[in-house]
């Protein structure tokens, strides 16, 4: 065969070979850059999925996300949920459970960041396992002095816990406030409270009694604390009555409020009910109750009363309704500011979700939110309490609730307190 002949096949040869190597480098470049501009953010759900306040948590967090990723994402990535079932609102909070579902969402799934929490005992194991893995993590509920404490004491440790939420101090100082206002509604001065035998319930046990009895001279003929999981609460109203308590304070996050709301309808307590039972919040809360939880006081975060506490409250409030077909209550809209505002500021700020970076941003954080015209950490990763975070209690009146407190919301709103229609010391 003619050398030349070789030479020149060799050279197609050679060529083809250059030709394909270059196209599957071209390839590579593109299937890559297909990767990373479709790679999703994940963030992490954990919380009891299947009950009232888990499953409230998922839907704030999807309609945020659904949000988010209808204006293109954050850096060009859209935000992925992945949830796990801590099954944290079971009596008997079982750790086991809450670590498995917590270390899950970081091991196997893979997940950028985590939210979720809804007690102090389930906050420190989460904040635990964050800490060991270098995971930030934002709880939506848990109010313990102690979890940003441990912040304050050991940064380096504890830094990628947030709290979103008023603390138990910051509750407990509004609770004492309301209680002051409510005398100026009633001329009530006996007080009586019945609290779940839970860590953040201790801290405003103490300030009923070291400030509102010492302080503003309220007498405290009461003091009533149940284990978790009690739905008979006869004995307690009984003797709250026979003590001559005129205000009872129901201090509990957890499905027991149903019952205790029922037991002071239905024996028609000549108290008036006023306080933290945070279930009373749900927008549901009167088909729950069967319209039983008529003139009772409690926590209601502003945004689920249609209250515009920021730029962003009316639009959150409508669509969650939109979507879901009732009002939201306090944790989906949590969760909602967290994955539309907060996180995704600090991200677009830091220009990547490198943990320490993320970390760094969010201790700058100044944004608008659905709850707060300013949305800000302290160093030790509590949610600023100022103004603009006002503790909002609403009474039930004829299927709705409506706010009490303060005074100035209640008189924006058109709305007045009401007692109850049975016999009582306010005849």
């Amino acid at each position: 065969m003619n050398s030349k002949a070789i030479t020149k096949i060799q050279t197609i040869i050679l060529l083809a070979i250059i030709v394909i190597a270059a196209l599957a480098g071209v390839i590579y470049v593109l299937l890559n850059e297909k990767t990373v501009e479709t790679e999703t953010i994940k963030i992490g759900i954990c919380a009891d999925l299947d009950r009232l306040a888990g499953e409230s948590v998922w839907q704030g967090a999807q309609l945020a996300a659904e949000h988010v990723n209808a204006e293109g994402g954050v850096l060009g990535r859209q935000i992925e949920l992945i949830g796990e079932d801590s099954d944290e609102e079971d009596v008997g909070m079982d750790p086991t459970k809450i670590n498995t579902a917590f270390t899950k969402l970081i091991t196997y799934h893979k997940v950028d960041f985590i939210l979720g929490g809804l007690f102090d005992q389930s906050d420190i194991v989460m904040q635990d396992i964050a800490a060991q893995h270098k995971k930030i993590y934002f709880t939506v509920s848990g109010g313990g002095d102690i979890l940003t404490q441990r912040v304050a004491d050991n940064y380096d440790k504890y830094k990628y816990y947030f709290r979103t939420t008023q603390n138990s101090t910051s509750f407990s100082r509004s609770i004492v406030e309301s209680l002051v206002t409510l005398r100026e509604y009633t001329g009530f001065n006996k007080l009586a409270y019945l609290a779940e035998d839970r860590d953040w319930t201790e801290r405003i046990r103490t300030d009923v009694d070291a400030i509102l009895a010492e302080e503003y001279g309220f007498q405290v003929v009461y003091r009533g604390v149940y284990m978790s999981g009690t739905v008979d609460f006869t004995s307690y109203f009984a003797q709250a009555e026979a003590a001559g308590a005129e205000i009872m304070i129901p201090l509990t996050d957890t499905d027991e409020g149903i019952s205790l709301t029922k037991e002071w309808c239905e024996r028609q307590s000549p108290m008036v009910l006023w306080g933290l039972n945070i279930v009373a919040g749900s927008p549901n809360y009167w088909e729950i109750t069967e319209g039983k939880c008529k003139f009772e006081t409690s926590f209601a975060d502003a945004v689920s009363m249609g209250y515009p506490m920021s730029n962003e409250t009316l639009p959150m409030y409508t669509a969650f309704i939109d979507k879901w077909g009732y009002p939201p209550v306090v944790w989906p809209i949590t969760a909602y500011d967290i994955i539309r505002f907060v996180l995704p500021d600090a991200i677009e700020r830091a220009g990547t979700i490198e943990t320490e970076a993320v970390i760094k941003a969010l201790e700058e954080t100044d944004i608008e939110t659905a709850s707060f015209p300013h949305f800000r950490f302290t160093q030790s990763h509590d949610l600023l309490v100022t103004e603009s975070t006002i503790l909002v209690l609403g009474q039930w009146q004829n299927g709705e609730i409506v706010p009490v407190y303060p005074k100035e919301i209640m008189e924006e709103a058109g709305a007045t307190y009401i007692f109850p229609d049975w016999p009582g010391p306010w005849d």
